[in-house]
């Protein structure tokens, strides 16, 4: 069963699986990235799905790993069994036109111990 939501202002220690996909992501380790993955599972970054490892693999190769992308955590909390990653994202990609600090909203769900789905959203303080 889904464990409850932390509130939103109440962190919670970073899971396993998370902390995995982040020492990947900052470690520029596609193969340890890709281990965090379900065969069947579905990414959306910049408003693009990607499913399945294949689709994901030609994701990470390019945007993750070929942008030597970094992620610095800054709160992530528990929403029935998914968590909600903020965090400070810098890297070797097109920053024409983005905030500094860029702040990325990664929303992991996990399934036996691997990500299923990952939303990765810039979400706006504004509206």
């Amino acid at each position: 069963m889904p464990s409850s939501p932390s509130s939103p202002d109440t962190p919670i220690p970073l899971p396993p699986l998370v902390a995995a996909f982040i020492e990947a992501t900052n470690s520029v380790d596609l193969e340890q990235l890709m281990a965090t993955f379900a065969d069947d599972a579905l990414v959306n970054d910049q408003l693009r799905d990607y499913w399945g490892k294949a689709a994901i693999r030609d994701w990470a190769e390019r945007d993750i790993i070929g942008d030597r992308l970094t992620i610095a955590v800054t709160k992530i909390v528990s929403h029935y069994g998914n968590f909600i990653l903020t965090a400070n994202v810098d890297g070797n990609f097109d920053k024409r036109g983005l905030p500094d600090p860029l702040v990325l909203a990664f929303y992991f769900t996990p399934h036996h111990e691997l990500i299923v789905q990952l939303i990765i959203l810039r979400n706006r303080c504004d509206v």
